[in-house]
């Protein structure tokens, strides 16, 4: 009731079916809109308020009962354009925004009143504004139209609109009676004003015309015209022009005549009208043009065909089956002459294409030659694909003939009493005839086989010359010997000859072929059925030294190599004696290359337990091999140095010591190790993988060329998946290398080796130390982070973290930084001196001598003898003989590059590691230079770790590492190669 008596309800339309009003309530910036259904007794308001009926109903039900004011009525069909466009209710108390659009120079201008009581009060900046002074908005009652305009149009210009803005707000004003052009109402249309096209013949040609509406009276603006309504001259509308890029914002591109040839309707009917008439209206008045084909979609064709021993494949975007028409460069052909047109469908074609450059990688009118392997990968493909396919070649995606493997074999006894020497072929004869007469067999070689069944391919290729065509892949029998198959092909040499190494697997191919076994094969049954079956090896009449049983086993192992003609890898625990088990099969002819540090050890060794030994070292200056030498030792250095001399000389046996010398295959020292000829070729290393898994793939080249392949095939095929915890393939490796590999631990062999305790000393930094570790902390972290980010090396980025380490260390190994002493010293050299009062001689390791340099100033300060072992000690046997000695003194400072192998130093039982690392294996090695065979006393390693540094983060990831020998060589998990993820968690 108070909003009816309040004048608040103003009726906008009203017939004998429905009611619309608007209703004005307090707090609502647009009044809300009410239809009233009188003959359905019905009514709906946009109020979104709960209440059915809602106020704003009963007001506007209430207002239509009261008498109408007639006089206001004739007032308002009589007066002014303004007043005409009042409201036929409330008119006193309501004001309403009026837009009144004039021309101007380029366009038009559009300005904004406000029309209440019949006066007109321009709109001064914008609606926004004057609804935020409640004085002022209880005058005026916007519409939602409204309120988009004012957003749209912002405070008033008095230049043109642009013609993007006066789109928009056409597009907004559309259906809305408030509207003024030049004074005058005009209504707004919303929907867009088109062109028109006519075809129609005009002599021989079919003349296709594009031109304006006939219902524009004048262009107001670029893309606005002045419209008659229903063709009435007096009701005019604003409305949009569409399709400007054919006529232009102006009409300045219309009218626009094209005259078609009789050769070029194919491209009018097709091409032209099709896209015209998704656009405009096209009224067809021609009886010339081809029949128009709709609702028939695009497809593809492939015309297969052999080119010798290749497959050539042309794809073709084509429409009805037959085609009658295809799609060349983007335009229509037609094949069919008086044929149908179709209607293409772009969208369509698009998606095909897609799809057959997704699938095939192949582009519609272009022709690709597939030869090689790439024939039956393509194949293999057609076998999945969906088109059509037309040509001579169509014969590859159906049944193809089968392969019959054949074996070929040719064995000759070795005159050494050892394995034989066999010749290794296999072929795949083709099944059935061609039916062209040929008579002789035609044949598929196995590597195409192989090749093709680990790809995953079901077809291979038959050369042209054995009749071409496509063979089925024997997918049973690949599946049960394809492995075993494509290690014999890799095992062979140049001439066809197996490696002897490869024999085992010849076995069960035979059996499975009906072949008989090559004689002599059972002599290499000890080696892979267990190594307690092997032969009592004959030791040497001068061996000076009483083997332990698990020695004794280790010699049988490399007799028995050298006997087979195998290499192998001696991979035993540091300490219990690898260099007395290969003394034990030197003879005549035989290498030794090893680590610099420890060549007068080698042949200090062989004094010992072989006096009688003919020993030659090649070193030095002035070195020359000498031929009556039964033992020749030299460094890695001087092997990757006069590689061709050393390779240039048969040698009997060749032992690489600290074999890890050579577990980067692409190094020259590794390169030059792999060419050394010799019958028996053994690595010796404690620790044949410590990293990666390819370092025990290039100490297998080594020791048995082909035994895992390719680098590049046992990455893709075993390091990968071994990595991904494959248990399977991780199962595989350890079957095929454990004949070849020899590992005892010091815990199996040696129970009476005293007992080693594993300890971490943690030391807490000073303020100083960690002002200065963290400030290199930040430092490191920016650049690994940026590293890894930009794809850079991981040994970049352990550049950056080399500075972190040693900030953890000590503050004076970062430049431009002193310190006299570290809390890290000041508790290594306590330790000392206390183990030192005890009675305990020790070995302190770091990675860094100036870290040694660092430590002796101390020890002199504390009064304890040391001596010191690096890279610059000449007389290593004379210092590691001083410390050994019972008067000798009891600290030795060691480098871990200089006493990380070769040396034996039991006189220590307390061993300090100052600086730890990721890969705890070299940590071990150092370790081990204590507590090995002839040790009496327990010994303690101790591990300095500074807190809240990158070392405790270190000692977790050496757990980590620490599987990675045993993935392949024992029963634990796998361990990886230092990352960049380990190196931001080593940061975090």
């Amino acid at each position: 009731m108070k909003l009816a008596r309040a004048a608040a309800v103003l009726v906008t339309s009203q017939d004998e079916e429905e009611i619309v009003a608007r209703v004005r309530s307090p707090g609502r910036t647009v009044a809300p809109t009410v239809v009233l259904y009188p003959g359905e007794r019905e009514w709906d308001c946009d109020c979104g308020g709960r209440v059915n009926p809602c106020e704003h109903v009963a007001a506007a039900a209430i207002s239509l009962v009261q008498p109408a004011d007639d006089g206001a009525e004739a007032a308002r069909a009589e007066g002014s354009p303004v007043e005409q466009l009042a409201p036929r209710a409330a008119a006193r108390v309501w004001g309403r925004i009026i837009y009144r659009l004039a021309r101007d120079e380029g366009g038009l201008r559009v300005t904004r009143a406000v029309v209440s009581d019949g006066k007109e009060t321009p709109l001064a900046s914008t609606l926004s504004a004057l609804l935020s002074r409640p004085a002022d908005a209880a005058t005026v009652s916007p519409e939602e139209v409204d309120l988009r305009a004012d957003q749209l149009l912002g405070p008033g210009s008095r230049a043109a609109l642009p013609v993007t803005k006066l789109d928009a707000l056409l597009r907004m004003l559309a259906g809305c009676d408030r509207v003024l052009l030049d004074g005058r109402p005009v209504a707004v249309a919303d929907d867009e004003l088109l062109p028109r096209a006519r075809v129609e013949d005009r002599g021989d040609d079919v003349v296709l015309t594009i031109e304006a509406s006939p219902a524009i009276r004048e262009i107001v603006s670029g893309g606005v015209a002045l419209v008659a309504e229903d063709g009435a001259s007096d009701s005019l509308a604003l409305q949009r022009l569409g399709e400007l890029e054919l006529t232009g914002g102006r009409l300045e591109h219309v009218p626009q005549v094209r005259a078609f040839a009789p050769r070029d309707l194919g491209t009018l009917a097709a091409a032209v009208l099709p896209d015209l008439a998704r656009r405009i209206e096209v009224d067809v008045r021609s009886r010339r043009l081809p029949r128009l084909v709709r609702d028939v979609a695009p497809r593809l064709m492939l015309d297969l065909t052999h080119a010798g021993e290749a497959l050539s494949v042309l794809p073709t975007l084509v429409y009805g089956s037959p085609p009658f028409a295809r799609v060349d460069d983007g335009k229509l052909v037609l094949v069919q002459r008086d044929g149908p047109v179709p209607v293409r469908d772009t969208a369509a074609e698009r998606a095909l294409v897609l799809e057959l450059r997704a699938e095939l990688d192949l582009l519609p009118g272009h022709r690709t030659t597939f030869g090689g392997m790439d024939a039956p990968r393509f194949a293999e493909k057609l076998r999945r694909w969906r088109g059509g396919l037309t040509g001579d070649a169509t014969a590859v995606v159906g049944e193809a003939r089968k392969l019959r493997p054949r074996l070929e074999l040719a064995s000759t006894p070795a005159a050494d009493g050892g394995p034989p020497h066999v010749t290794f072929g296999l072929r795949f004869e083709v099944e059935g005839a061609r039916g062209d007469g040929r008579a002789e067999a035609a044949f598929v070689d196995a590597d195409s086989v192989v090749r093709a069944w680990r790809e995953g391919l079901g077809l291979v290729p038959i050369l042209a010359a054995a009749g071409g065509g496509w063979a089925a892949l024997p997918r049973a029998f690949l599946a049960k010997h394809g492995e075993r198959l494509a290690d014999l092909l890799a095992a062979r040499d140049a001439a066809g000859r197996l490696a002897t190494h490869a024999l085992r697997e010849l076995g069960p191919l035979c059996d499975e072929l009906e072949e008989p076994r090559p004689d002599g094969l059972e002599r290499l049954e000890p080696l892979f059925a267990s190594f307690d079956r092997l032969p009592e090896p004959a030791l040497p009449a001068d061996l000076t030294a009483a083997l332990r049983p698990y020695q004794l086993r280790g010699v049988a192992w490399l007799s028995f190599l050298r006997t087979a003609r195998l290499g192998g890898v001696l991979a035993d625990d540091m300490g219990l004696g690898k260099t007395l088990q290969a003394l034990c099969v030197v003879g005549p002819g035989t290498l030794v290359v090893c680590p610099t540090s420890v060549l007068h050890n080698w042949a200090a060794e062989a004094r010992r337990f072989r006096p009688e030994l003919r020993v030659s070292i090649y070193h030095g200056p002035g070195r020359a091999l000498d031929e009556a030498a039964e033992l020749t030792i030299t460094s890695y250095a001087l092997l990757r140095l006069d590689a061709a001399r050393l390779a240039a000389r048969p040698w009997r046996a060749v032992f690489l010591d600290e074999a890890q010398a050579i577990k980067n295959p692409d190094s020259q020292v590794a390169r030059a190790a792999f060419a050394l000829p010799a019958d028996l070729r053994v690595a010796v290393s404690g620790t044949p993988v410590e990293n990666r898994l390819d370092e025990l793939w290039s100490l297998m080249r080594f020791a048995n060329p082909g035994l895992l392949g390719g680098r590049a095939d046992f990455e893709a095929r075993t390091a990968r998946a071994v990595g991904a915890g494959d248990k399977a393939a991780r199962e595989r490796l350890r079957a095929r290398i454990r004949p070849f590999i020899l590992r005892r631990l010091k815990r199996e062999v040696a129970p009476e080796l005293p007992p080693r305790t594993e300890s971490v000393l943690r030391i807490e930094l000073d303020e100083r130390e960690r002002a200065v570790y963290d400030a290199v902390r930040a430092a490191s972290r920016a650049d690994i982070v940026a590293l890894t980010q930009t794809g850079g090396g991981v040994m970049k980025a352990l550049e950056a973290l080399l500075r972190l380490r040693q900030a953890a260390s000590h503050p004076a190994l970062v430049p431009g930084q002193t310190a006299a002493s570290s809390s890290k010293i000041d508790v290594l050299i306590e330790s000392l001196a206390t183990a030192a009062a005890d009675g305990h001689k020790a070995l302190v390791f770091s990675q860094w001598t100036s870290f040694l340099d660092l430590v002796e100033p101390h020890l002199a300060n504390a009064g304890i003898p040391f001596c010191r072992l690096d890279g610059t000690t000449r007389d290593r046997a004379g210092v590691t003989d001083a410390f050994q000695s019972d008067d000798g003194p009891p600290v030795m400072l060691v480098s871990l590059k200089a006493g990380g192998s070769g040396l034996n130093l039991t006189a220590a039982d307390h061993v300090f590691l100052c600086d730890l690392w990721w890969n705890p294996a070299v940590e071990d090695q150092a370790a081990d230079r204590a507590h090995r065979i002839g040790q009496e006393r327990p010994v303690t390693i101790y591990r300095l770790v500074t807190e809240g540094t990158v070392e405790e983060r270190i000692l977790d990831l050496q757990a980590q590492k620490r599987g990675l020998v045993d993935a392949a060589l024992g029963d634990a998990s796998l361990g990886a190669a230092l990352t960049r993820e380990d190196l931001l968690a080593l940061l975090a």
